[in-house]
């Protein structure tokens, strides 16, 4: 259960990133995508009903191992460009592909979560949208299928350049390592994995979704990302100056086919691999050779997956203690008809036909 505190979803122009996540799980019923059963809300929270995927994620996997075989990348790298494409076929960019939003199911296949950054055409999703409500309309809010051309801008603030002394590769992937798990669970997060397009504010498009596919395919063969550092903002210098900062380690030898599927992901928006036709252009690139398309789902992920009951957590890190506790609505009418308003048709069920005995017949 993922749970949204209006007030803050208010306060941070978190609405319309908001109404896009739980529009792309509503729209986004199949294999690639974490399922999402129910959402609702009550005066004071939304609540978003996903369903458990009992293989971890991305983020721990890579943590356990120092880094994956060619053959193990390939096949990850493929489901998720696969995961990739199939939203960006529904209209929507995901914004934040990292290694912590691509889970695992219970056979060690991926599938997408965390769309909490996830923007779309609709007014709906759009932050300026929720500034002036007065020109609103109910049917502003409703969950119809999406427009692909999908144009957004991230408003970010620049970030100043430090230096740092490079490190050599032991060192760097032993240092990522041990600031990875605080990074996963900061507030800030780390701009590792973002297009450097999206930093820009000039406007982007679903591209910047396959770069972050080719910074995860450098991590998982090299056993870091390409602009890790010491801090972000020496990590933010880096990926705006890509062309020279994106090196590889000669002690950590990959493939020529590899470091050129890299290199196609991690270049200029306009000519990136999978920014025109999607996964169709990965499909005759040499690194991708002997991958099955169209049945990948149903072989054997590269990785089996151990799960020893329905509610085993193992494969998932132990979270800091948090205090989970929901607190309770106080009845204030001017704020919650407000608020109601602005999540106006949030609530969702996935099973609607099975709460009907039998089928309808034709009198």
């Amino acid at each position: 259960m993922k749970i949204l505190r209006k007030a803050d979803m208010l306060e941070k122009e978190q609405v319309a990133h908001v109404r896009a996540e739980r529009d792309v799980l509503v729209e986004a019923d199949h294999q690639w995508v974490v399922k999402m059963y129910y959402s609702f809300q009550d005066p004071i929270n939304l609540y978003l009903i996903m369903e458990f995927l009992p293989g971890g994620d991305m983020m721990t996997l890579l943590m356990k191992k120092d880094t994956l075989s060619e053959e193990c990348t390939q096949f990850y790298i493929a489901e998720t460009a696969l995961a990739i494409d199939s939203i960006h076929k529904l209209g929507f960019i995901h914004r934040d592909i990292k290694p912590d939003n691509l889970l695992l199911d219970a056979r060690g296949h991926i599938k997408l979560s965390d769309f909490g950054l996830c923007t779309g055409l609709k007014k709906s999703h759009r932050t300026d949208f929720y500034r002036d409500l007065s020109q609103a309309k109910p049917s502003d809010f409703n969950t119809s299928s999406h427009g692909a051309n999908l144009i957004a801008n991230l408003v970010s603030r620049p970030l100043l350049a430090t230096a740092s002394s490079p490190m050599d590769s032991k060192r760097r992937a032993e240092s990522w390592k041990k600031n990875r798990r605080a990074l996963a669970y900061s507030t800030v997060g780390t701009p590792d994995y973002i297009a450097p397009e999206v930093f820009l504010q000039t406007g982007y498009g679903p591209a910047c979704d396959w770069w972050s596919l080719g910074v995860i395919m450098y991590e998982m063969l090299i056993g870091y990302p390409p602009f890790c550092s010491e801090n972000p903002q020496e990590t933010y210098r880096k990926v705006m100056n890509w062309r020279e900062t994106l090196t590889f380690p000669p002690e950590v030898p990959i493939s020529e086919e590899a470091k050129d599927t890299i290199l196609r992901f991690c270049c200029e928006a306009e000519r990136r691999l999978g920014s025109q036709r999607g996964a169709e252009e990965l499909k005759p690139v040499p690194y991708f050779r002997g991958v099955d398309w169209e049945h990948i789902r149903e072989r054997p992920a590269a990785i089996p997956v151990e799960v020893k009951s329905i509610d085993d957590t193992s494969n998932f890190d132990d979270f800091p203690d948090v205090k989970l506790e929901i607190p309770a609505a106080p009845m204030t009418d001017g704020e919650v008809i407000y608020k109601d308003w602005v999540f106006i048709n949030y609530t969702f069920k996935r099973f609607e036909g099975l709460t009907q005995r039998g089928t309808p017949t034709k009198k």
